[in-house]
């Protein structure tokens, strides 16, 4: 089985983008507009949170989907593609997140 990656699931809200939103979830949390789509990302950011801290891990691992899913829905509606996320990602990653965290602090 291959393996799903975030690429994937930018590339499925895509595609469900498009749908009309009585047909699709996706579509209709678009249709809302981003105040909808960020609304859904910090509630089930809490619950992932919530689950953490429970020592839930089926929750959680369940939670962590949903924050995924609901943050593409979210980078989607307001045009910011996944690539820029994980071009910054990987823009960090050549120093240390204390150094990165001291240097914005300066800024």
């Amino acid at each position: 089985m291959k393996t799903f990656t975030l690429d994937d699931l930018a590339a499925l809200v895509d595609s469900r983008a498009g749908q009309p939103p009585d047909t699709s979830y996706t579509a209709k949390l678009l249709a809302d507009g981003p105040a909808k789509a960020a609304k859904k990302l910090g509630e089930e950011a809490v619950e992932a949170a919530i689950a953490a801290v429970q020592g839930d891990r089926k929750a959680l691992t369940s939670e962590a989907a949903d924050v995924l899913y609901h943050l593409i829905v979210t980078l989607k509606a307001v045009d910011v593609p996944l690539a820029d996320v994980m071009a910054e990602l990987g823009r960090r990653t050549v120093q240390s997140g204390l150094a990165e965290k001291a240097a914005r602090r300066h800024t």
